[in-house]
């Protein structure tokens, strides 16, 4: 039984996700929010996204607290391949929650999306995030050069990972 569950985020959620996202330790290519109404306006427009399926975010909880959140986004132009996302606050980092966390929504993905493959990006210097992928049993498949803008709007190199659906 998985030590953690997985819900929509909610509007109340705001303050709690701009915190660990507000960590300077924290790093993660897109999620740059400046203020609580930021992270309000993401969690409103999940509901679209969910609805015209380009996106499935969750808030992760552990023992009734938020610990972080993960998402996969549709690639609208293909899609059956999805890109994962996910941020744990650091007081959690190192103890496989976040690997729990990726293994319960890449089923969904897999499952209940009818994805074929899932793609995980990182920044190079993220190295825990790259050891979810490869515990998860994602591949490195390249270094894609000034792939991402990172959280200042640098133009950043990142690490694809991927894994394909296995219909076995």
């Amino acid at each position: 039984m998985s030590r953690i569950k997985l819900r929509y985020p909610k509007i109340d959620d705001a303050q709690r996700f701009l915190e660990i996202l507000s960590n300077p330790k924290f790093i993660y290519i897109s999620a740059n929010p400046k203020s609580i109404e930021d992270e309000i306006d993401w969690i409103k427009l999940n509901s679209k996204l969910r609805k015209q399926n380009l996106a499935w975010n969750y808030a992760i909880i552990l023992e009734k607290q938020i610990i972080g959140s993960i998402g996969i986004m549709i690639n609208p132009h293909r899609p059956y391949v999805g890109e994962m996302g996910y941020f744990t606050a650091e007081e959690y980092w190192n103890m496989g929650i976040t690997t729990e966390a990726v293994k319960m929504v890449e089923e969904k993905g897999f499952t209940e999306l009818g994805l074929k493959r899932i793609e995980i990006k990182m920044e190079p210097e993220n190295e825990s995030s790259e050891r979810v992928a490869i515990k998860c049993g994602y591949h490195k498949e390249a270094l894609l050069k000034k792939a991402v803008a990172n959280k200042t709007g640098e133009m950043r190199d990142v690490l694809l990972y991927a894994k394909i659906f296995d219909h076995k």
